[in-house]
């Protein structure tokens, strides 16, 4: 099982099918939730438009309630009626809590609690886990806070442990990390800003609320031409070099080189 739908993931509530085709069309891949972006009332009604969705099951994702919680119970049902096959598990806490779930699903564990975030190297470590994603509103409520960021809008320590933490387990696991939503939708200079540095950091995806966001995240995870054309002509002058060789006025090694075969596969 692999996860890689694109760079720009965008939610859309289950309960407002209008929405789900043009969603779809406008991002790499949708993220139907079924959870917070739900109420309580509306949650049957969801269920019943992801069962009627007319949808590529290959870019579609499905934001499960918590394991543990009735919504879940019904979710689960809900799936098997679909040919939607990759889950987005909210609050994801343990490896354990992914049981329920049989061979046919891939699982993006979406570690947004204290709990999960401590847990984050096992629900890695789960075979049917494709891909890592991190909450940071989630988290900082689990822990009693009242907010993700400081005053000028940077992530607060806690967010940013918890965001590299997540990243680090996927990548020592092989699996995908997922960079958290930027909820300010006006803030558009602050979500490519984490998005850059998502992508330069080795985050696969980053995931979005709103439409106008997709654009920025898509323009931060592909090179510049000038990035594309270092990264073409380091490899061609390593093909003839033996070791460490200086190139352009930088040291080139070999994780150099392999930042550079991974600015190429973004490219692509």
């Amino acid at each position: 099982m692999t996860f890689d739908l694109g760079p720009a993931l965008l939610f859309c509530p289950a309960d407002r099918p209008e929405r789900f085709r043009g969603a779809l069309e406008k991002a790499d891949a949708v993220i139907l939730d079924l959870e917070d972006a739900v109420l309580p009332a509306a949650k049957a009604a969801a269920r019943g438009n992801l069962i009627d969705a007319d949808l590529d099951p290959d870019r579609v994702i499905v934001r499960v309630n918590p394991p543990g919680s009735e919504a879940f119970v019904s979710d689960l049902s809900t799936l098997a009626q679909t040919d939607f096959r990759t889950v987005m598990v909210a609050k994801t806490e343990d490896a354990e809590s992914l049981a329920p779930f049989d061979e046919r699903f891939s699982l993006v564990a979406l570690c947004e609690t204290a709990r999960g975030i401590h847990a984050a190297d096992r629900i890695a470590a789960h075979p049917q886990v494709v891909a890592m994603m991190w909450g940071a509103e989630d988290l900082v409520a689990s822990l009693g806070g009242t907010s993700s960021r400081t005053p000028a809008g940077a992530y607060r320590d806690v967010a940013r442990y918890a965001r590299a933490r997540v990243l680090l387990e996927a990548g020592a696991h092989g699996k995908r990390a997922i960079d958290a939503v930027h909820i300010d939708i006006d803030d558009v200079a602050g979500l490519e800003a984490e998005a850059v540095d998502a992508a330069a950091s080795g985050f696969a995806a980053t995931a979005c609320i709103h439409p106008g966001q997709v654009a920025g995240i898509r323009d931060a995870y592909a090179p510049d031409a000038a990035t594309l054309r270092w990264a073409e002509s380091v490899l061609v002058a390593a093909e003839t070099e033996r070791g460490v060789f200086r190139f352009e006025g930088r040291m080139i090694d070999e994780p150099v080189l392999r930042h550079a075969r991974s600015v190429l596969g973004r490219g692509r």
